[in-house]
């Protein structure tokens, strides 16, 4: 079995922090780009930050300057702090990673699979 769970949630006021953190877990053979997306109430699903294997990083516009993504592959860990935190931010938070897996049916031995995490909901108050 494979998964991420994400923790450090919370309800915090603006212009607060928080840092978010993802650990995957079981048979992954690889954890290659790993991101955060946030989906806040009546909004689609968007894109926050990502860090490939080689720890280069994308962001969200509105996160430049913010937001700081980083990971710890000992750990199999990406992280998202969160700094100057405004209402709009609230969000509940997705973590993603694109992995490869055991696979019996393929040569090599493995697949690529997309993890998603449960979420953690990030409430910013004024």
């Amino acid at each position: 079995q494979v998964q991420l769970v994400e923790s450090g949630g919370g309800l915090v006021r603006a212009g607060g922090s928080v840092r978010l953190s993802c650990t995957a877990s079981g048979s992954i053979f690889s954890l290659n780009a790993m991101g955060w997306y946030r989906q806040a109430p009546g909004k689609e699903r968007e894109m926050v930050a990502d860090i490939t294997s080689s720890d280069t990083t994308r962001y969200a516009d509105s996160a430049k300057g913010r937001f700081t993504i980083s990971r710890d592959n000992a750990k199999s860990t990406v992280y998202l702090q969160m700094n100057k935190l405004k209402p709009e931010d609230t969000a509940v938070y997705y973590c993603n990673a694109e992995t490869t897996v055991e696979s019996s049916e393929e040569e090599r031995g493995y697949r690529f699979l997309e993890l998603w995490g449960q979420g953690t909901l990030v409430t910013v108050s004024s």
